[in-house]
Order: structure tokens, then C-alpha cells, then sequence
């Protein structure tokens, strides 16, 4: 069976566990791709000749299985490392975690049960099944890895990690797509850090035949960068190990700084010692021709070199933090001259916390050297506001994603509060002050109080104006729910509770969802047969970049509808559950393969939990072929619901200190507490038998226990009933035809949870005007004037109560 996502991710932080409380997590990551990689490259290369990466004899993966239980594990696992190694020219980059350090990993004992645990975790991994290569599934475990590692990492030690959605905008915006047309293509970080951004970059150009350079000062950093490329697929990146502002390693035969076709870098904020080791002033390289960066902050620095590293056809992005847009002296002076000579293409302002390291606010600025003689402005995006909570740092959804890159794309200016287009003469006027406050609102509208609808009552007609979008959509709904005042203010025509009601019941709003469900049914009919038609080997991330593109374009233009929020949707059931359907499918086929379930007990045993299946899970084969059954059982369980109701209201009645059903424990409901509490009733009838006097107690005693035994009858109808239910289900596994599997999955649990989540956005558009409807409607519900009238009346009442207890208010 083909190795799901969710499985692999888990198995990986499953070995992170297994590290933390010896190292932190900027430590223990080596220790967890190091072996990633080998796993990886040993599945994958074992055994084969000609190969980007040899398996030397006892330098694979499969060594270290042996070593399982090994007194000299550490040791001996550092060697087979250092042989794969010294093959492949990867010492100093795959070497660089000690597995024999006892200070990390404990001594003697500990150490071999921790290494034994680790090559386990890892021995469960196959890469092998997976056949989907242009989909990349251990690159984005690692990916996986290092945002996890960054996120643990801290302040000071999350800079090594570029976020993959800052990285695949900045290779968007760009338009590296166009390196396909391209003869010899090439693309540069000088920055590259652990090569997440330029790997990001590269991916996007849709091209294996694109030359990748990256230069990085960290050893241990440029050496995951190398794992990082080979993991990816790219084992023939170049990557170098050095200063890039003191020493540049990408130099042409004239001593001057090789030019790239595209460059992207994601460069350490506000560095202090940039010019260490050389003279910025008397630079061999001439970057600084429009301005020296200040001697303690060199971001204009890294800007510049990224500049000076382009093709005159060259297109970059980099990220800074914001005070580039704005901050003065010389480097207000070389923003002036990059303006001016036409570099800077667009600005893309980003949320605050965003990136590891720091938690301030930074920007994308966008270079086009290109058409630089031709801009007449430069495009603005401020993102700032649209982003999610993900734990302690905010993270971009994929909806965002999409639409800052489509917003940039067709230079969209059409939401001024979100981006607009500034004219070089503007930016001028503004002095070359680029800060977005200065050019885009951002801002919510503030919700204005009006003052004479306090005075004297009526809902502002203005408000009720601003909802023109429903209006539009439903024109006769707002004669529906508001009645004419006076001249500018409008009363509520319905009672408050009937707000909901009326929106939801109006023949327009019904149209209008009866009119979203066909639009989505139409889609939804297109996408099932292309979904059915996916034949084993296909690439998992073209197909939901087309489907979810799809659906995206499906909703633009509809009015109420936000077509992010709906394309979210898929995008969210993508990463939660169709993901790992797309790569099985990819891997075996249409295949329904069940197996069963094991989980360790208290003293670690396995436990049997019954059988299950990934791609078709049994509820849908249930629904599917077993409905009647499925029914009787919900019947039993809501009988059991019944009774259980009946005996708690029973004890509520007479289980108090002097009632019948006094000494029964009703804090548990577990049947074993069941049981004793039946043993106690049985025992009281014993007592009270031949007693005519407690003919009541005897009664409800009778009552409680015909209750108790209905309910034990229930209880063993309904576990026989879902035993054969069970059988039955697993039978039909064995016999269900690819037809059907493609219907099960597709139509059943593919489009019906997009159908589902879509129809929430439906909801969402009622329930957001009945919430403000009902807000404007409460807000001018009551006069001032009759306000303070109440007031008066309340507080003269209160004072007459006081007087009759003897109190005198003055």
C-alpha cells in the first residue's frame, strides 16, 4: 500500500518524540532528517548503478536495521553515514549529527533503546510504493519537518526557514512559469538558507531543465540545503558556502557577478554586519552604484545585490522588513533612484508574526528589470489583514495565497482598500515614501451611530443602503423587512423574532439558493467524471491545482458569494482528507483495501480495534448498500437513549436520602456499575417482600428494574445487529467493483463534503444579513428620549421600595 501524507508526517514527528527533553529542536532536527535522507535515498537508490546518489555496501539504510538492540549502535550507525557519504560527496552535509553523543542521546542503555526506537520509526517508511515522483512527497515532508522545527525552534533559531507560502507567492509573482519557454533558465538565492524559497521557486516553473545557485554563511544551514535539494529531486543544484555580501561565489569571466534569470532571497533582517570583510565603497562588484546601505542595517545591501545579480531581462523578489518603504537618509536615497530607474515592479505588504525569527511585519518587493524603462508606477498590495491564527505565529491560508498572486497577476485594482496602482508622480509628491498606509485604506469602514435615529427612532436609510449587495440579489426582501418612517429612516415591517424566518422564506432568497445549488451542480457533474477517470501515476498536486482553480473560476462574479472562501473549502478538505485518497489512488489504482486496526494498551500490548479502510470508509458502504440495517440499529440506539432517560428520571423521582432508589450509584453508567445497582434493587425486593406497607417502594423498585432488563435486551439486539451489520459490510468490501469504489469515493465522500462545507457559505450569507438587520434594528429600537423616560419611572419605583423598608433616598 502506497504511504499516505498524514501517515508519513505523523511517523516523522512520532521521531521527533522520541529526541526532545536530550536536545532542542534547532538540535534534534539533524538528527531526524539525517535519517529521513537516509531512508529515503535508500529506498530509492539501493542496488541500482548510474544513479545521482550510490548505496555503498554497508553504507544504506538497511545497515542500521541490523543494528537494532546493538550495545554499539551510536558508533556504528555514524559509519555507515560516513560511508554514503564519502560516496557521494556529501561529508560535512549528511555527517553532521553525532549519533554516538551521550550528552544528546543518554548513555549505554538509553541511548541503544532511543536509536533502536528511531530506526524503527523509520523502518515502517516505504518510499518505494510511491510512484507520483513529480509530487514530490518527501520534499514536502520535509518541509513538514523544518516548519515544525522553526516553529520549536525560537526566536533566535527559526531563521533558516523561509514559510512555503511566502515562497510560493514570491515565485508567482515573478512569473517563473515562463521559464518553459526559455533556453537554459536559471534561478538564484544569494540567501538560500535551508533552500525551502528557491526549491518553492523552481517548482513553480513547471521545468526540471531550470540551473539552480544558492550561496548560504551558516555550515550547518547550507547543509541542509543540500538534503533539502537532493530530496527534492534536485541533486545537481549548486550550492556554495560562504558570505555572499563579502564574498559572492557566482562570478563571470570578466570578474563581475554572474546574472541570473530569475532570483528570490529571504535575507536576515536589518543585519548589523554586512560589510564585514570588505569595503562597500570601493566595491568590485559596483552594486552599490545607487546608494551605500547605513553601516549598521543592510537590507538595501542584499536588495542591491539581488539587483546587480539579474539578467537586464531579470525578474526578483525578496523580503524585507517595511522600514525599507519608509525609513530616511541614505536609504531614502537609494529607494529614490530605484524608483526612478524603473527596478521595483510591486510592493506586497504581508502580516505581522509571519516569519520565524521575528514577529514584525514584512514586504515583498517585486523587481522587474525588464521593462523598467517603460513603468509608470508601481502595484500595491497590503495582505496585511488577511491571514489565520496557526498556534503562536499567524500563517496565510491558501485562499489568501491565490488571491494576492491573482490580485498582482492582472494588476487588479479594483478593491482600492486591498491594492491599487501608484503612479510614479504620486510617489513623487509623497517624496519616494513607499509606505502602503500612505497609498492604500485598509481599514474597516467605522459602523457609524447616527444620532437623530437615537433621538428620535427609525432605522438610517444609509444603513440599510450599504446592504445594497442583497438588494440587489432580493430587491423585494428589503420592502419585505422595512416599512417607511419618516424622510431618511426606516422601522423594522417584521417583529424581531421574525427576522430569520422572512430572510430565509422570501421567494427571492430561496431563488437565490436554489440558483447557488444548480451552479454547483453543474460543476460538481463536470468534476465527477474527470475525478472518476484518474488512472494510477498521476500527479496528486496538478489535479487539485486544476480542481480547485476550477471551482475557483466557477464562483467569480457571483454575487454574495466570496469565491476564496468557497475555493478554501476544497482547499482545507484537500489537506484534510482527499490528499492521502489522491496519492493511494496514484499508487494502486481503485482499490478499497481494508486492514486492521491495532493500538497499544496500558502495558503495551497491541489491541485488536476492528477493521477499517482509507479510500472507502465503512459508513459509506453502509449508507450505501446497508441503509435498512443501518436504520434498525439507529432505532435500537435511540430506544436505549429512551430507557436510559426513563431509569434516570425514575432515579431523579426516588433517589433522594428516603426514596426507593436511594443507594444506587447513578454518577456511572458504566455496566458494571449497572450491574451492581440491579444486584442492590434485587436485594432490597428480597427485604420488602410479604411488606404490604411498602407496596410504592416495592413499585418503583419493580419499574426501575423492568427498565434495567429492557434495557439489557436492547443492549445485546443492538450488539448482534451491529456485528452482522460489520460482517456484512466487510463481505461486500471484498466484492465491490471499480465502478462502484470511483462512485463511493467521488460522488459519496469527495463531492458530497464540498457540497456540504459550499452550502455553509450559503448559510453564511443569511445568516450575516439577519445578524445585522437584527443589530440595526436593536441599535434604534428605542428613543432616547423614551429611554430616559424609563429610566426616570424605574428610578421612582426603586425609591418607593426603599421608602416602604425604611430607607430614605435623597
Amino acid at each position: 500500500m502506497a504511504l499516505k501524507k498524514s501517515q508519513l508526517y505523523s511517523s516523522l514527528w512520532q521521531s521527533c518524540d522520541e529526541l526532545r527533553g536530550g536536545m532542542d529542536a534547532s538540535q534534534y532536527k539533524d538528527y531526524v532528517l539525517t535519517l529521513l535522507f537516509m531512508k529515503y535515498v535508500s529506498d530509492k537508490y539501493a542496488g541500482k548503478s548510474g544513479e545521482v546518489i550510490e548505496v555503498p555496501k554497508g553504507g544504506g539504510f538497511a545497515d542500521m536495521i541490523k543494528l537494532k538492540g546493538d550495545k554499539e549502535i551510536g558508533d556504528k550507525i555514524n559509519k555507515i553515514i560516513a560511508k554514503l557519504a564519502k560516496a557521494n560527496d556529501l561529508e560535512g552535509v549528511i555527517d553532521l549529527a553525532d549519533f554516538n553523543d551521550e550528552d544528546k542521546l543518554g548513555k549505554g542503555k538509553d541511548m541503544q533503546d532511543r536509536l533502536s526506537k528511531l530506526v524503527a520509526i523509520f523502518e515502517g517508511l516505504d518510499f518505494r510504493a510511491n510512484r507520483s515522483e513529480g509530487d514530490d512527497l518527501l520534499g514536502d515532508a520535509y518541509e513538514y519537518l523544518m516548519r515544525h522545527f522553526a516553529t520549536e525552534s525560537g526566536k533566535s533559531k527559526g531563521q533558516f526557514y523561509t514559510p512555503a507560502e511566502v515562497s510560493r507567492i514570491m515565485a508567482k509573482v515573478i512569473g517563473i512559469d515562463r521559464a518553459k519557454d526559455m533556453r537554459n533558465p536559471t534561478a538564484y538565492d544569494p540567501t538560500c538558507g535551508s533552500g525551502s524559497l528557491l526549491i518553492k521557486a523552481v517548482d513553480e516553473a513547471g521545468t526540471s531543465k531550470i540551473a539552480i545557485y544558492g550561496q548560504e554563511m551558516d555550515n550547518a544551514t547550507w547543509a541542509l540545503a543540500r538534503m533539502n535539494m537532493i530530496l527534492h529531486g534536485h541533486p545537481t543544484a549548486e550550492l556554495w558556502k560562504d558570505n555572499t555580501l563579502s564574498s559572492p561565489h557566482f562570478i563571470d569571466g570578466r570578474g563581475q557577478l554572474k546574472v541570473f534569470d530569475f532570483a528570490v532571497a529571504n535575507p536576515p533582517f536589518s543585519t548589523k554586519s554586512w560589510s564585514n570583510g570588505f569595503n562597500p565603497h570601493e566595491d568590485q562588484f559596483r552594486r552599490f552604484g545607487d546608494g551605500v546601505p547605513p553601516d549598521k542595517n543592510g537590507d538595501y545591501a542584499f536588495l542591491l545585490h539581488l539587483i546587480a545579480s539579474l539578467k537586464s531581462t531579470g525578474k526578483g523578489a525578496i523580503i524585507l522588513p517595511h522600514g525599507v518603504l519608509f525609513r530616511g537618509n541614505a536609504e531614502a536615497d537609494i529607494r529614490r533612484n530605484l524608483v526612478r530607474r524603473g527596478y521595483l515592479k510591486g510592493i506586497i505588504g504581508l502580516p505581522a508574526n509571519l516569519f520565524y525569527g521575528t514577529g514584525i511585519p514584512a514586504c515583498i518587493l517585486i523587481i522587474d528589470k525588464e521593462h523598467a524603462q517603460a513603468r509608470t508606477g508601481i502595484f500595491m498590495v497590503d495582505a496585511s489583514a488577511h491571514f489565520i491564527k496557526d498556534g503562536p505565529k499567524n500563517r496565510l491560508r491558501e485562499q489568501d495565497i491565490h488571491k494576492i498572486v491573482d490580485v498582482f497577476t492582472r494588476q487588479d485594482g479594483s478593491d482600492p482598500r486591498y491594492a491599487r496602482m501608484v503612479s510614479l508622480k504620486e510617489i513623487e509628491q509623497n517624496d519616494y515614501n513607499l509606505n502602503l498606509p500612505r497609498y492604500i485604506d485598509s481599514q474597516m469602514p467605522e459602523d457609524l451611530q447616527d444620532i437623530e435615529g437615537h433621538l428620535n427612532g427609525g432605522i438610517p436609510v444609509a444603513d440599510i443602503d450599504a446592504l445594497q449587495p442583497y438588494w440587489a440579489v432580493c430587491p423585494q426582501l428589503r420592502k419585505a423587512l422595512f416599512k417607511p418612517n419618516r424622510s431618511g429612516y426606516l422601522d423594522l415591517a417584521v417583529d424581531k423574532a421574525a427576522i430569520k424566518t422572512t430572510i430565509y422564506h422570501h421567494p427571492q432568497f430561496t431563488a437565490f439558493i436554489d440558483g447557488m445549488n444548480t451552479h454547483f451542480a453543474s460543476w460538481r457533474g463536470t468534476q465527477a467524471k474527470r475525478l472518476k477517470a484518474l488512472k494510477p501515476g498521476f500527479h496528486p498536486k496538478e489535479l487539485i491545482a486544476d480542481v480547485a482553480d476550477s471551482l475557483l473560476a466557477h464562483y467569480q462574479g457571483k454575487p454574495l458569494i466570496d469565491a476564496y472562501a468557497v475555493y478554501q473549502h476544497l482547499m482545507d478538505y484537500w489537506a484534510a482528507t482527499m490528499q492521502d485518497d489522491a496519492y493511494l489512488i496514484a499508487a494502486d489504482g481503485w482499490k478499497a483495501e481494508t486492514y486492521r486496526v491495532t493500538v497499544k494498551n496500558k502495558k503495551g500490548k497491541d489491541v485488536d480495534k476492528g477493521w477499517t479502510c482509507d479510500l472507502v470508509p465503512k459508513y459509506l458502504v453502509v449508507a450505501r448498500f446497508f441503509a435498512e440495517e443501518q436504520t434498525a440499529i439507529n432505532s435500537l440506539k435511540a430506544e436505549i437513549e429512551s430507557l436510559n432517560a426513563k431509569m434516570l428520571e425514575l432515579i431523579e423521582e426516588h433517589g433522594g436520602e428516603e426514596g426507593a432508589l436511594s443507594e444506587l450509584d447513578i454518577e456511572n453508567s458504566k455496566d458494571k456499575i449497572k450491574k451492581a445497582n440491579k444486584a442492590t434493587v434485587d436485594a432490597r425486593l428480597k427485604e420488602l417482600k410479604g411488606d404490604k406497607g411498602a407496596k410504592d417502594e416495592v413499585a418503583v423498585l419493580k419499574a426501575w428494574l423492568k427498565l434495567a432488563s429492557n434495557e439489557a435486551e436492547y443492549k445485546k439486539r443492538l450488539k448482534d445487529a451491529e456485528a452482522s451489520l460489520d460482517a456484512k459490510a466487510f463481505a461486500r468490501y471484498q466484492s465491490l467493483s471499480e465502478t462502484e469504489i470511483k462512485s463511493l469515493v467521488v460522488d459519496d465522500k469527495w463531492l458530497a463534503m464540498l457540497d456540504a462545507d459550499i452550502h455553509s457559505e450559503m448559510d453564511r450569507v443569511s445568516q450575516q444579513l439577519t445578524w445585522r438587520v437584527n443589530e440595526l434594528a436593536e441599535r434604534y429600537e428605542t428613543p432616547l428620549p423614551q429611554t430616559s423616560r424609563r429610566v426616570v419611572e424605574l428610578e421612582a419605583k426603586v425609591n418607593q421600595h426603599l421608602e416602604k423598608m425604611g430607607f430614605a433616598w435623597v
